[in-house]
C-alpha cells in the first residue's frame, strides 16, 4: 500500500435524470458533431450518480478510443461551466480572419484585375496578400482570406446582359 497514491477525482460528474435522458437521446439520434456525441458518451460513462456507470478515466479512454486530456477537459468543463456549456460550441472572442467589408473587397478585386508586378506572369494569392497590406487596404491578411473573397466574387458573377 505504501507508494500507492489515492486517486481523488477533482472533477466529479453527477448527472441529473433529465441530463442523462438528454445525453441518451442525443446519442440515440446519432446526429450532430462527432465531438458533441463523444462528450455525451464521456459524461454518461463518467457519471457517478445512482443511475450512472461511474467508469474510471482509463476505462472510458479505452472504450471510447479518446485521450486522457479529452476526458479531463469534459469533466472540468461540466463542473466549472455547466451542462449546457459542454454540449455547445465555444464562441471565439475575435473573428478568425480579418473581415473585408464591401469597400475593401472592391479594392482587392480591382487590384486583382490590374497587371501583376513586373517579372510576374500573374497574381498569386501570396502576392495579393502582400499588396493589400502594402497599400493599407487591410492591416493584415492571409492568402486563404484573399482566396475566399475572390472565390466568392468569381462564383457569383454579375450577369453582363442584365437590365
Amino acid at each position: 500500500m505504501a507508494g500507492q497514491a489515492l486517486s481523488v477525482k477533482r472533477y466529479v460528474v453527477r448527472l441529473s435524470g433529465e441530463e442523462r435522458e438528454q445525453l441518451q437521446a442525443l446519442i440515440r439520434k446519432g446526429k450532430g458533431p462527432a465531438s458533441r456525441l463523444l462528450k455525451a458518451r464521456i459524461l454518461l460513462k463518467a457519471d457517478v450518480s445512482e443511475a450512472g456507470e461511474g467508469w474510471s478515466d482509463s476505462r472510458i479512454i479505452e472504450a471510447l478510443e479518446t485521450s486522457a486530456s479529452m476526458v479531463y477537459r469534459v469533466r472540468r468543463q461540466l463542473v466549472e461551466e455547466g451542462f449546457e456549456a459542454v454540449l455547445s460550441r465555444k464562441q471565439r472572442a475575435t473573428p478568425a480572419v480579418p473581415i473585408f467589408d464591401g469597400e475593401k473587397e472592391a479594392k482587392l478585386i480591382a487590384l486583382a484585375c490590374f497587371e501583376p508586378p513586373k517579372g510576374r506572369a500573374r497574381w498569386t494569392l501570396r502576392l495579393l496578400e502582400e499588396k493589400v497590406v502594402e497599400l493599407n487596404i487591410v492591416e493584415r491578411a492571409s492568402d486563404s482570406t484573399i482566396g475566399r473573397v475572390l472565390k466568392k466574387t468569381l462564383s457569383n458573377p454579375i450577369s453582363s446582359n442584365s437590365g
